[in-house]
């Protein structure tokens, strides 16, 4: 079946079963091979992706379910985000596997809540497992990040 998708802000068509994860749509069909599988069952947070910038996890969402919706993978954060920096200034990831799957969970926190409490973090970054357990570093990533996206709110 074709679908269409957009995926970081560029429609593409893709020739695959409508029960087909999105996850192996995203990284099989459209290579873009930074979201992660972890788990398959939407426990870990590996596989999560922004659909119209809420955090979603891939794995187990149909291909079909999308829709004309927005699909931002961690491609499509470009690699400079705030919460991209302040993850490599503050050293979040070692194993990295997790990674994309936390900073997209983070990224999507920050836009509804620029200022988040630490109940606010909990809330949000619960469902991602870092097996390496960088988990104080990934919360000073965020404090960082928010900082930085308020200034920049600031200074426009």
């Amino acid at each position: 079946m074709k679908i269409q998708l957009n995926v970081n802000e560029k429609t593409q068509e893709v020739d695959v079963e409508e029960d087909t994860p999105l996850l192996w749509v995203i990284r099989e069909d459209l290579h873009l091979t930074g979201t992660r599988f972890g788990c398959g069952a939407a426990l870990c947070g590996a596989c999560t992706v922004h659909i119209d910038g809420v955090a979603t996890r891939s794995c187990v969402l149909p291909v079909s379910a999308v829709g004309d919706r927005k699909v931002t993978t961690i491609e499509g954060l470009g690699g400079s985000h705030p919460v991209q920096r302040a993850w490599c200034a503050e050293n979040a990831p070692q194993c990295g596997y997790c990674q994309s799957g936390q900073v997209m969970s983070a990224a999507a926190l920050l836009k509804a809540c620029p200022a988040p409490t630490e109940e606010d973090i909990d809330l949000a970054m619960a469902g991602n497992i870092c097996r390496c357990g960088s988990y104080p570093r990934i919360r000073l990533a965020i404090h960082r990040a928010a900082k930085e996206l308020q200034q920049i709110g600031e200074n426009k």
